[in-house]
């Protein structure tokens, strides 16, 4: 694999922000997971806590308000959805639903804790959305697990060897 010009170099462009955002959201759901007072439904530092606090600010109180239903199981959600999205992203498996799942993830984050940020670009939620969008777009074409299986398919259905085909295969 030799990357010859800047054709190439932009077929790896979106592996930083993979890198980046997997680790990120592994990060974070770890984090909540063994957190054991944010994993309350009360108390200084807990998701529920939290929540009650940007209830009134949030641009969308009544997700705030659902999360308020269960805290607990709010927290738990939130942060298996992370680590899920996360790990898929990372791996590349089902990478466009891992990012969309991550652009969800985000943008009810910043309808409801950091919609209140003043100046806007204060919340690093919306940065995160903007983030996830290329890859809902692009999904994770090159080292990922959904190119290995396009390659397969591709090899399959022309009659090639399995995943000898130059686009899709898991290194490009």
């Amino acid at each position: 694999m030799s990357i010859t010009g800047r054709g190439d170099l932009g077929r790896y462009a979106l592996l930083p922000l993979r890198l980046f955002l997997g680790i990120t959201f592994v990060y974070a759901g770890l984090d909540k997971l063994t957190d054991s007072a944010f994993m309350a439904g009360e108390g200084p530092g807990s998701v529920g806590a939290l929540m009650e606090s940007v209830r009134g600010t949030a641009a969308m109180p009544g997700l705030v308000d659902l999360a308020l239903k269960s805290p607990v199981g709010f927290g738990y959600a939130i942060a298996l959805g992370e680590l899920a999205v996360g790990i898929g992203t990372l791996l590349g498996v089902f990478a466009r639903v891992a990012a969309a799942g991550g652009a969800l993830i985000s943008l009810s984050l910043w309808l409801t804790v950091s919609w209140a940020a003043t100046p806007y670009y204060y919340g690093n939620d919306l940065a995160y959305l903007m983030a996830w969008l290329p890859l809902v777009i692009a999904g994770a074409p090159l080292l990922s697990v959904d190119a290995a299986w396009s390659g397969r398919r591709r090899g399959r259905g022309h009659g090639r060897g399995r995943g000898r085909g130059r686009r899709g295969t898991l290194f490009g």
